[in-house]
């Protein structure tokens, strides 16, 4: 069983971000490997959700950070090619470009993005 500690980790992973950011726009992974004109396939971006690849090239989240209209700069932090430095540098800290309120823990975010997810998903049926 896994602890707490653990599932707290892959609920803060770039993996599952990704998958709330997918969601949240209301696309399949197959739609994902459309919109990047087959420069990240589905097979690939399942393994990004489900953290068997943990650290994509800065490309692929330069790909998705536009098909998701959300910031590269976070993306690249979650990945750990940035680091939380720059933050306290006084640059701002990259946030979903919809949820322009300042200050959102990543909790809040996170939870913003599955209540963005959820109202889409009421719009379609």
């Amino acid at each position: 069983m896994a602890k707490i500690d653990d599932q707290k980790s892959l609920s803060d992973s770039l993996g599952a971000h990704l998958m709330r950011l997918r969601t949240a726009a209301g696309m399949s992974l197959r739609q994902v490997e459309d919109a990047t004109k087959k420069e990240i396939s589905n097979a690939y971006l399942s393994q990004l959700e489900n953290n068997k690849i943990a650290r994509p090239s800065p490309n692929v989240l330069h790909a998705l950070a536009n098909v998701y209209k959300t910031s590269y700069e976070d993306l690249m932090k979650r990945a750990g090619y940035l680091s939380s430095d720059t933050e306290a540098s006084g640059q701002k800290k990259g946030k979903v470009a919809t949820f322009a309120v300042q200050g959102l823990t990543p909790e809040e975010e996170n939870a913003l993005l599955e209540y963005l997810a959820f109202i889409r998903k009421q719009r379609r049926k």
